[in-house]
């Protein structure tokens, strides 16, 4: 079945004005993590709820949370066929550091065909398209060839803090046959894929206090306690030095991978060497016994983020500092529970305090677990044979290594699937100055969806 063809032409000739809009889009500095930003968010959901209604008989509501607003819009003009819920979100990453942007971060600018700008590819660009493919729909057919319903949110970036009780209390609202997800990122630029597992997350920040005030390096250092001394300690104790993760407990509920589950990561073609340039490492660490991959994708990690404390300035100061602090966080793999892991950890930083110091702990507001999608799902088939008839070849089946929080929200509280249908893709610098997306991708993207709902259009309930 191939999509509606007058579809996928009037999606190619408004290429230049989508791509017009998604400039407009990336001038919003809509960064969730900063209160300054504010008004900024309110402006951005305002944006996609002006976009959602523009595009056509959708009933739009921007509906307010403790955190930012969720823009919801729903059109349910298909009796029978298959609703489907579309996610993505509004809101962005700080672009710091200034000073490493080629282009400023909120004046969008194409440059060899690539888009420059903050949260072009996380995930402005991506969570574009189904608003304009289904303002494709409606323009040309009158119709979409499924039910949908959108939800953006505006607190991906925090850790959807605010969205677990989003969905309890708005269950019936948001009830579907599935969720597609305009968030996640394909594996590499060359090889369409398809991600059917993501890690969870736990996180915390601690603090370690020597002295009740920084001292003077000469007149008392050797008789007091350093806390970044001690905090290179603590840190340290966290890791065997093979690598693997110290903390008792840790690997506890942690499954081990298949016989044949390896066998199909290790036939992806994956060129480490490649891998390790591209990032600009000189080669690859991680916990004994696994592949690069396996690591990745399906073994629990614990990673230091931030590590400070005392002067930081040009210069010396010599000083002793009262405190040093770092930020840890952990990914987590399927049947690990993000609280028992900070309880864990936290367990091990107190019995390893060193002498002369005091330790304080705060966990992250939010943890998420791991989640996972069959490869035999319904919607997963589509995606599939959409991305086929866009690239001539049927994506790679990989998994992620990063979190994305409503995978597993829906499928504990609503037995919902998510397949993930982002035409970003991981080297384009998100999270990092010079973030971009490929412009050729939002019009790959276009079709890729057009043909999904064409399909999903097929399935029977």
């Amino acid at each position: 079945m191939t999509a509606n063809a007058e579809v996928l032409a009037h999606l190619k000739t408004h290429h230049d004005r989508i791509l017009d809009e998604l400039i407009e889009f990336a001038t919003i500095p809509s960064v969730s993590t900063d209160p300054a930003h504010a008004a900024d968010m309110r402006a951005a959901a305002t944006w996609v709820a002006d976009a959602l209604a523009a595009a056509g008989p959708l009933t739009v509501r921007t509906i307010d949370t403790p955190g930012n607003p969720v823009v919801y819009g729903e059109w349910l003009g298909a009796p029978g066929k298959l609703t489907v819920l579309v996610y993505g979100h509004y809101d962005v990453q700080p672009p710091d550091p200034l000073e490493k942007w080629q282009t400023p971060p909120w004046t969008p600018t194409v440059r060899d065909g690539r888009l420059y700008a903050r949260g072009v590819s996380d995930d402005k660009g991506p969570m574009l398209i189904p608003i304009k493919v289904a303002e494709a729909f409606f323009a040309v057919t009158g119709a979409v060839p499924i039910n949908v319903k959108f939800m953006f949110e505006g607190e991906e970036e925090i850790g959807s803090r605010h969205l677990e009780a989003f969905i309890e209390q708005h269950e019936d609202l948001l009830a579907a046959d599935v969720v597609l997800s305009a968030d996640g990122a394909m594996w590499r630029i060359n090889e369409p894929s398809l991600t059917v597992a993501s890690r969870g997350l736990a996180g915390l920040e601690l603090t370690l206090t020597g002295a009740s005030k920084d001292l003077h390096s000469g007149r008392h250092g050797g008789g007091v306690a350093n806390p970044l001394h001690a905090m290179a300690r603590l840190i340290a104790s966290l890791h065997e030095s093979n690598g693997r993760v110290a903390v008792a407990g840790f690997y506890d509920r942690v499954r081990e991978l298949s016989a044949a589950e390896r066998a199909a990561i290790a036939a992806l073609p994956f060129d480490e060497p490649a891998y390790l340039e591209q990032v600009g490492a000189s080669e690859g660490v991680g916990e004994p016994g696994y592949t690069t991959l396996e690591r990745q994708w399906t073994r629990p990690t614990l990673e230091v983020n931030g590590l400070w404390g005392g002067y930081e300035g040009p210069g010396q100061k010599t000083v002793i500092p009262s405190e040093a602090h770092a930020k840890i966080t952990c990914r987590l793999v399927p049947d690990q529970d993000p609280d028992e892991i900070i309880t864990l950890v936290t367990r091990h930083l107190e019995a390893h305090v060193p002498p002369g110091t005091r330790l304080s702990i705060a966990p992250a507001d939010h943890g998420s677990r791991a989640a996972h999608i069959a490869t035999d799902h319904f919607a997963l088939k589509a995606a599939d044979a959409a991305l086929h008839a866009v690239y001539g070849v049927h994506p790679l089946v990989v998994r992620m290594g990063g979190t994305v929080p409503i995978s597993e929200l829906f499928q504990r509280h609503m037995g919902l699937d998510t397949v993930f249908f982002s035409f970003s893709t991981a080297d384009e610098d998100y999270h990092a100055p010079n973030e971009f997306f490929r412009v050729h991708r939002l019009h790959e993207g276009l079709e890729a969806w057009a043909r999904c709902w064409d399909l999903l259009g097929e399935v029977r309930r």
